[in-house]
């Protein structure tokens, strides 16, 4: 129970700092590329080695790695985009509901059957996406929803991507990993996107679009440890719970998006809607209904 609190905890804070990088007017971009820099040294730590060297171009699943890393850092920009310019709640819901593209994946991959209850609950986290994206008719979404309506497809993109990234780690745990290789996996993955990072960042500096702020190590380092840590938790979890995995990944979701919500209300004064509201709601019956259809 106490590393699924943990992975709660810890990945809600992940969409909460992007919020609080906003108020400190820190680079949210540059603050994500150190992230990844901080995943890499904290996993190597942990477990003791970094995984260089020739044997690692001789692995199956690097060509997945190398795509995975590039998946991370581009939807840890969206995350972070749309919890700055939408709020909160509303990116938790559009990134945890997004396991619903894993299931129907699980359909037509691995011919797994869903229930009448679960077709249900995929529904209602289609319109539970919808309600909580809905913008207010007066305060600072309606300007927003005015000057840049693009804003409001960032939910969408967000719910597509975090579904298609869930999808392809199952695939690619399924079909190349396993307890020997999975941290290997992992690091590399992060080390592709910090690299990837620090690569667009050198460019955009030298090109003069952005000026290098120090605060945003500091920043990424304060992110990234949690961010390791929120995902060992969440392994320590389902192997803590195997068999139940198919509803431990939901409840997960679900306490973080109350949580998220809850806080985000607390420390930053969020306004939701009573469609907001009702949108929260209806993720949360949504994924009790796909976890336990």
């Amino acid at each position: 129970m106490i590393y699924l609190i943990g992975s709660i905890i810890l990945t809600s804070y992940l969409t909460l700092s992007f919020k609080a990088l906003e108020r400190l007017r820190i680079s949210s971009q540059q603050a994500i590329v150190f992230n990844y820099i901080a995943c890499v040294v904290t996993g190597s730590v942990v477990n003791g080695h970094l995984p260089v060297g020739v044997g690692l171009l001789k692995e199956t699943w690097l060509p997945w790695a190398l795509l995975m890393g590039i998946a991370f850092i581009s939807l840890f920009n969206v995350i972070a985009l749309c919890a700055q310019k939408l709020g909160v709640a509303i990116t938790s819901v559009a990134n945890k509901l997004s396991l619903v593209i894993p299931v129907l994946f699980s359909v037509y991959l691995y011919q797994e059957r869903l229930s009448v209850i679960q077709v249900l609950g995929i529904v209602l986290a289609l319109v539970a996406v919808l309600l909580t994206s809905w913008p207010a008719k007066t305060g600072t979404m309606q300007v927003r929803a005015t000057s840049s309506k693009w804003l409001l497809a960032l939910p969408l993109v967000l719910f597509l991507g975090s579904g298609l990234l869930d999808t392809l780690v199952k695939y690619v745990e399924q079909g190349f990993l396993n307890e020997g290789n999975k941290n290997d996996y992992l690091v590399t993955a992060f080390g592709v996107a910090a690299l990837a990072g620090l690569v667009m960042l050198a460019v955009q500096i030298i090109t003069g679009r952005q000026t290098f702020d120090p605060r945003a190590v500091l920043a990424g380092i304060c992110i990234g440890v949690p961010n390791y840590f929120s995902i060992w938790c969440l392994v320590r979890v389902l192997s803590d719970y195997g068999d139940r995995s198919a509803s431990i990944i939901p409840i997960n979701n679900m306490g973080v998006v109350l949580f998220s919500a809850l806080m985000a209300w607390l420390l930053f004064r969020e306004h939701l809607t009573r469609i907001n509201i009702t949108g929260i709601l209806l993720a949360v019956a949504a994924i009790a209904l796909i976890a336990y259809g």
